[in-house]
């Protein structure tokens, strides 16, 4: 996941949450009081809470001497976006779950390509999944000369 934060008047940056150390998750473990399994599910329910401690922590990569306090960003200063990996992800499910429904698949689509960090690979990930596929070569029977008898 990535989260963008947006502080006012500044520039937006974009804090890579897919990726973390052991040590940066039992940070985030004990100061969101909570597992990591159960914070990354709220963060990507946008749980504010969450939010913000996981963008706490990945912003302490560059500024080491940040403290929890000190980071209380407003709460549309910070939104979630899809990595190309999730996107990926996400759209082979979609596929999967509305590939027969046309209109309800590029509702999906639409709603994807709205929190994909880029849209480049959501766009690549998108004509992938609903690419025609190759049916699987049928296995062939041996032919009658190729039998032989010992």
């Amino acid at each position: 996941m990535i989260i963008e934060y947006t502080p006012e008047g500044g520039e937006v940056e974009r804090l890579d949450a897919g990726r973390l150390r052991a040590s940066e998750i039992q940070v985030i473990e004990r100061t969101g009081d909570g597992r990591w399994a159960d914070i990354k599910e709220a963060m990507s329910e946008g749980d504010i809470g969450a939010l913000r401690v996981v963008a706490w922590a990945v912003k302490k990569r560059t500024e080491p001497s940040l403290r929890f306090g000190d980071f209380d960003p407003f709460e549309d200063e910070m939104r979630i976006r899809l990595d190309a990996r999730e996107v990926r992800d996400y759209a082979e499910r979609l596929f999967a779950k509305y590939g027969n429904s046309p209109e309800d698949l590029a509702a999906a689509f639409r709603e994807l390509r709205d929190v994909a960090a880029d849209g480049e690979a959501c766009e690549a990930a998108i004509a992938d999944v609903t690419a025609p596929k190759d049916p699987a070569p049928a296995e062939s029977s041996p032919s009658p000369a190729s039998l032989s008898v010992a």
